[in-house]
């Protein structure tokens, strides 16, 4: 059988290494190498995976998890961390269980595939774009990647998203999708930061709070919730509790949404009260502001300073009892509007894609075209960040490539 893979990033690397097992395979890739999105993952050490189990990476599978079950018990973490120690590259764990290579190199990955790729015969061909798929009679017949059409029994476009577009993601696996009759969801930027309104934020530029509590209201609904770090930008906010939120609500009406910070989520009311009380008896004399600097990081004491309503040179003796209330409360509830997500461009991975619903679970093909299939970020699927969604890629790209 003649496959085509389209794409060289993770899934299309993984694709073709899967199919080169039986199949005569040509890899067809428009940038000038392999795995140009790889290299910038986990900071460019790429996070190559998530060392769980399937069912527990399932439950951090933000869109589908349900479609992705076959493929992730097929093809697990541990079955890929497998594959490519085996082929070379050793791995290393860290803190949340995420893999990285030991060299700490995101092209010690891709080399590892490209050695895969050499040693199967696979045809590599760079710096060539397909422009158009060639269906007849709901079968595969052909991909063109100029005006000459080249035969191939079976094509898997792995294209990726619409993130980082300057890695080639440019969308062209949804064009070839809709092209051929299949339903595309619409795509969305997934974790990424998240534009506030107003301008109180940029008091905050450059600040980093770790073990916060975050929550995500629309009304009086809490619709994200998590605990851990953040930082406030430019542009308003971002990091890993930031970047999983935009993830839950990315298909949401964000107008009106309301992000609330607790800098203290481990200590309740009446502990943090107290505290308060202590570091203000030990500094009575001194104005309020002044008195913050052991509370509060310095970045953070103006804005607090200033929701808290009390004069910024009022003397810590005379603060009254509900002054001091309203403090405790800004400390719990620092609060900001949501204006919108940062563009798709910006976004990690792409949410939306091939409808899954258009897809066989089990083996990636289309439901409505004989030997198309698809893998990656090119489907409606995501995850959080840890190495979550280049699995995905792995996965997905394994179960398309077998016959």
């Amino acid at each position: 059988m003649r496959v085509a893979v389209i794409g060289g990033g993770a899934a299309g690397l993984m694709a073709a290494a899967t199919a080169s097992e039986n199949n005569e395979v040509v890899l067809f890739e428009k940038n000038e190498k392999l795995g140009k999105k790889i290299y910038i993952t986990g900071k460019g050490r790429c996070n190559v995976t998530n060392a769980c189990a399937a069912d527990e990476f399932l439950k951090n599978v933000a869109t589908n998890p349900k479609f992705l079950t076959s493929a992730m018990y097929s093809f697990s973490s541990f079955d890929l961390m497998e594959f490519i120690e085996t082929n070379g590259t050793p791995l290393k764990t860290e803190r949340g269980n995420r893999v990285f290579p030991v060299s700490d190199k995101a092209s010690d990955v891709t080399k590892c595939f490209e050695k895969v790729l050499l040693q199967s015969d696979v045809r590599i061909r760079l710096n060539t774009e397909v422009k158009e798929i060639v269906a007849e009679s709901g079968e595969i017949r052909g991909l063109k990647p100029a005006d000459e059409t080249y035969d191939f029994d079976k094509i898997i476009i792995c294209t990726g998203g619409l993130s980082y577009p300057s890695t080639g993601s440019t969308g062209d696996g949804y064009r070839f999708a809709k092209k051929l009759g299949h339903t595309i969801i619409r795509p969305v930027a997934s974790l990424t930061g998240l534009n506030l309104k107003g301008d109180e934020y940029k008091s905050l530029q450059g600040l980093t709070l770790k073990n916060v509590g975050v929550k995500i209201l629309d009304g009086q609904k809490v619709v994200h919730s998590d605990f851990g770090e953040m930082l406030f930008t430019h542009f308003g906010v971002s990091g890993p509790v930031i970047l999983t939120g935009s993830a839950r609500i990315n298909r949401l009406n964000t107008d009106g949404m309301k992000l609330s910070v607790d800098l203290k989520p481990a200590i309740n009311e009446e502990l943090l009260d107290a505290r308060i009380l202590r570091d203000f008896g030990e500094n009575k004399n001194k104005d309020f502001s002044n008195a913050l600097y052991g509370l509060l990081p310095r970045a953070a004491v103006g804005l607090i300073v200033e929701r808290s309503g009390i004069r910024a040179d009022k003397k810590v003796n005379e603060i009254t009892a509900a002054e001091r209330k309203k403090l405790l409360y800004t400390r719990k509830n620092l609060d900001f509007t949501i204006d919108s997500l940062r563009p798709i461009e910006e976004g990690v991975v792409t949410a939306g894609g091939v409808n899954v619903k258009e897809i066989n679970p089990k083996t990636m093909e289309s439901k409505l075209i004989k030997g198309l299939f698809f893998a990656g970020e090119v489907i409606d699927v995501d995850a959080f960040t840890g190495g979550f969604n280049l699995q995905i890629a792995f996965s997905t790209g394994r179960a398309a490539g077998k016959d």
